[in-house]
């Protein structure tokens, strides 16, 4: 009898967890796990307005073989997105229609972009090819991350604003 009411109270466990996970994903909840932003418990929120300059947002990257490569070195994370890939969170940092230079830092319409070092290589030694730069697409949208080691826009460049989410709002998290 002992191993049946186990069985029992392993399933009910199982199928709580379950529920939960599923009502916190409908009502646009996400976990982050990686140190581009806080960890912890995030919620998508509507975007009501035209995207602006320093909002922090979820977005999904699109399917490119950028990506696929960054995923592949472990840059990104597996989660719902197409392609497999969880959401991104990061600031936009730069609207269509303006300039990023990338040197060995970014520069947005001649400004620098603070804790926005480039990097050639990454944490594993491997080569980290940056971006371009050049005049942000219409539709697309420049993203980055303050955390130094962020893999953002800095290295894939702009992203098409499709993946737009909407806000990353922080509902319990803290930093490592």
């Amino acid at each position: 009898m002992r191993p049946k009411r186990l069985l029992l109270f392993l399933t009910g466990v199982a199928v709580t967890m379950s529920a939960l996970a599923a009502s916190g994903f409908i009502g646009g909840y996400r976990l982050n796990l990686t140190p581009s932003e806080p960890l912890g418990l995030w919620r998508i929120e509507e975007l009501q307005r035209s995207v602006a300059i320093g909002d922090l947002v979820f977005l999904c990257p699109p399917m490119t073989a950028t990506f696929t490569e960054a995923w592949r070195r472990g840059y990104l994370r597996r989660g719902l997105c197409a392609g497999g890939f969880a959401p991104l969170i990061k600031a936009v940092a730069a609207l269509p229609g303006q300039h990023v230079d990338i040197t060995d830092h970014v520069l947005i319409d001649g400004r620098p972009v603070p804790s926005s070092a480039v990097w050639g290589r990454d944490g594993e030694g491997r080569v980290l090819l940056p971006d371009s730069g050049g005049v942000v697409p219409p539709h697309h949208l420049f993203l980055h991350s303050a955390y130094a080691s962020s893999y953002d826009s800095r290295y894939f460049g702009p992203v098409p604003v499709s993946g737009l989410l909407g806000l990353a709002r922080p509902v319990l998290t803290f930093e490592p």
